[in-house]
């Protein structure tokens, strides 16, 4: 399946678009690569664009004072990323996002998004449902770092992201479920030894 293919799939499981629905949607968005460790944005640049990922996968990341990283939120195929924060207001990122291995995705620039939705406005309702979804996302990662133990965030990454494991670095994974690397490397032992 091409790229287009696969985000007017992911896009006609939500809304129905008719063929110049299509024609004007296809006008709209390109597709883009990102070689490994290529940024998509960086923090303090203004986010123009959203990415549907094709193949590979982003990450989205901040530095705190002392350069360590935190891991936010990762990008597989057939999942969207942006910084919607600097996206939406068109104010400078906060993030880093990152391509975490050769990279093809889909971009959408934030005009063209308001076009989509002033010509075909059923693609507010596409993206009012992928916001949504973001923020139940959003809000229970952070119910799951303050009440989960290490052990569980981990058997939910593994849940939520079942090829990441292979794919991602330790390191970044580690961030992402709140543990050191070397307490991450153990639990992952432990993981593969059971799977």
């Amino acid at each position: 399946m091409n790229a287009f293919d696969m985000i007017l799939q992911h896009v006609q499981a939500i809304i129905t678009l008719s063929g110049n629905e299509i024609a004007l949607f296809k006008s709209l968005i390109t597709i883009e690569e990102l070689k490994r460790k290529d940024f998509f944005i960086v923090e303090g640049k203004i986010c123009k664009h959203a990415a549907f990922v094709t193949s590979g996968c982003l990450k989205s990341s901040s530095l705190n004072e002392n350069g360590v990283e935190h891991v936010l939120q990762f990008a597989p195929q057939n999942w969207w990323m942006t910084d919607m924060y600097s996206f939406l207001l068109q104010k400078p990122s906060t993030l880093n996002i990152e391509a975490i291995e050769d990279t093809v995705f889909i971009q959408i620039s934030k005009t063209h998004q308001d076009i989509l939705y002033d010509k075909i406005p059923k693609f507010e309702r596409y993206f009012r449902i992928l916001i949504e979804k973001n923020l139940i996302a959003n809000r229970q990662r952070v119910l799951d770092i303050l009440e989960l133990s290490a052990r569980e965030r981990f058997e939910k990454f593994c849940t939520t992201y079942p090829n990441l494991i292979h794919q991602v670095s330790q390191k970044s994974i580690a961030s992402y479920i709140g543990v050191t690397p070397e307490f991450f490397s153990k639990l992952r032992t432990e993981y593969l030894k059971n799977s």
